[in-house]
């Protein structure tokens, strides 16, 4: 992970990011669809012209050797990834950039750490990939910290133990996606979780965020393989016992799980694991309109097959995505297996899209054992997936305004729920930014009772308005995902950005039993403030 150069403002890696001319090329294609006038790039940001005030910590000489205040290292450590950060980025503002940034090694090392930042009042902010798009990384405490401290823990890199029988790992949590299933393909073993930051993110940050993979239906989230977890926090090491279940009380995992930093740093889990898969089959199903690909959703989610990728692209986001010409909706579905065939799977999942008005070319449907040919369809997606986040920063660079807004809601309530949403943000997008924007959405996972829509907003920004042009949009499209019915997030986290919403979610009681289990677990309030609960001191 460390041959290549990490953007310190951007996604990814530095020369990955679109070239001036492709950006160009980009802001063609986006005048030629929105209309209006010929867009304008603001130069990608350089490290020697930012500014930054000076560290306000000193550190501790036992701490020298893995701690520093290298200007490359407090930029990278300032923000995630989101839309908002990347405008900050691009104004070259950093101003809550950390003061010092950690490299800890093993657990003491660690301990050590904390210990100091409990000492000297900092604040202790861990930091897995920094692939956050809700501020679940940025070091905005407020003004009752004498400074803070990134906690990086891409040291604790290694899979420790692995337990074939029981088709198990013991990994430390600082592994980044592909350097973990690197260590586990030797052994035929995969975890088979890929968000779409699989690459730039870790697995502690994975359970910490509680993330969601690339299993449309089943197993959906990471919650679904952890099997045991080590913690260090403030008060000490918490460690759970390995067990395939237990019906003891509460499981203490589970409070870590999504915790986000707040309660304790993951140094280690036991991770269940799954054969690498050799069979595969994969379809492009389309549908007349959305509703009507909607109702094959939920006869999948239902039917028991268990598809990997139950994936239904509105036509504006199959157009987006380069899947199809924008007529239809399309459906990307896909089963794999490390034990048998899925061709009959397969064969029954078309019929119950059939029964929906599903339409697909017998031709393009994909069997294959081991590697071999993707389906045409499946295989754009799955590259505009990865490659969409690079593009993003190429568009805001533009002015344009490009967020994301997922959740999840009771089949039963699907349907109003899509218009509301679907109203709020189209007048918002209007009433912000003008004419020439669009919002698209996506199935990304769906259960026996519901489903998670993600919606995807462009609107034309206004230069040097886009973040109060986000605030706006972000605040309607929130109100909207909450006040009827949903979540504020299935699979992003809550971070700092999602607070306000989350708490209108979230019982009564069990914030004051969350807040209890803080004041227990870090009582001096150093970890991460403002993630989860409203800090105790500092951030308003």
């Amino acid at each position: 992970m460390n041959a290549r150069r990490r953007s310190f403002w951007g996604w990814g890696y530095e020369d990955q990011a679109l070239g001036a001319e492709m950006q160009r090329q980009l802001g063609a294609m986006v005048v030629q669809r929105m209309g209006g006038r010929a867009l304008d790039a603001t130069r990608p940001p350089t490290v020697d012209e930012i500014e930054l005030r000076p560290s306000r910590l000193s550190i501790p000489a036992a701490l020298a050797s893995i701690c520093t205040s290298d200007k490359y290292e407090r930029l990278a450590h300032t923000y995630g990834k989101s839309f908002r950060d990347i405008i900050r980025g691009l104004r070259r503002d950093f101003a809550s950039a950390p003061d010092v940034v950690a490299f800890p090694a093993n657990e003491q090392e660690l301990i050590d750490v904390l210990d100091w930042c409990v000492r000297a009042n900092a604040a202790a902010i861990p930091y897995g990939g920094g692939s956050s798009v809700v501020g679940g990384v940025e070091p905005a405490v407020g003004e009752g910290y004498a400074g803070t401290v990134s906690i990086d823990l891409r040291r604790f890199d290694r899979v420790l133990e692995i337990d074939r029988a029981s088709r198990a790992a013991r990994i430390q949590a600082g592994v980044y996606g592909p350097a973990l299933e690197a260590q586990l393909k030797p052994h035929g073993l995969s975890l088979r979780h890929y968000p779409q930051s699989f690459e730039f993110s870790t697995l502690g940050g994975w359970i910490a965020t509680r993330s969601g993979g690339h299993y449309a239906t089943l197993y959906t989230h990471i919650d679904e393989f952890v099997q045991a977890l080590r913690v260090v926090t403030p008060r000490g090491v918490c460690e759970s016992r390995r067990l395939p279940a237990s019906g003891a009380g509460p499981n203490p995992d589970r409070l870590f799980i999504g915790s986000e930093g707040t309660l304790g740093i993951i140094t280690e889990a036991w991770m269940r694991l799954q054969a690498r898969p050799t069979f595969r089959s994969s379809a492009a199903v389309r549908f007349v309109d959305f509703l009507a690909g909607t109702r094959a959703v939920r006869a999948l989610a239902q039917s028991g097959l268990y598809p990997a990728n139950c994936r239904l692209l509105d036509a504006r986001e199959a157009q987006d995505s380069g899947v199809h010409d924008g007529s239809s909706a399309v459906l990307l579905l896909g089963f794999e297996s490390a034990d048998h065939p899925t061709e009959a799977a397969m064969q029954r999942a078309l019929e119950c899209c059939a029964d929906h008005g599903g339409e697909y070319d017998a031709e393009k449907v994909k069997h294959r054992a081991g590697e071999g040919e993707r389906a045409e369809a499946a295989d754009a997606w799955r590259n505009a997936f990865f490659r969409a986040p690079y593009i993003r920063d190429a568009l805001a660079g533009l002015g344009l305004i490009v967020e994301t807004f997922e959740t999840a809601v009771t089949w039963d309530r699907f349907e109003v729920f899509h218009a509301a949403v679907m109203d709020a943000a189209t007048r918002a997008i209007d009433e912000i930014c003008g004419p020439g924007g669009w919002i698209t959405c996506r199935f990304t996972h769906a259960y026996p009772d519901g489903v998670a829509p993600y919606y995807t907003i462009k609107a034309p920004g206004g230069k040097g308005q886009e973040l109060e042009q986000w605030d706006r949009i972000k605040a309607a499209v929130s109100d909207a995902l909450v006040r009827h019915g949903g979540t504020i997030t299935h699979h992003h986290a809550v971070g700092r950005d999602h607070r306000p919403w989350y708490e209108q979610e979230r019982p009564p009681l069990f914030a004051e039993a969350l807040a209890a289990a803080k004041a227990a677990l870090d009582p001096a309030g150093i970890l991460n403030p403002g993630v989860l609960l409203a800090p105790r001191r500092g951030l308003a």
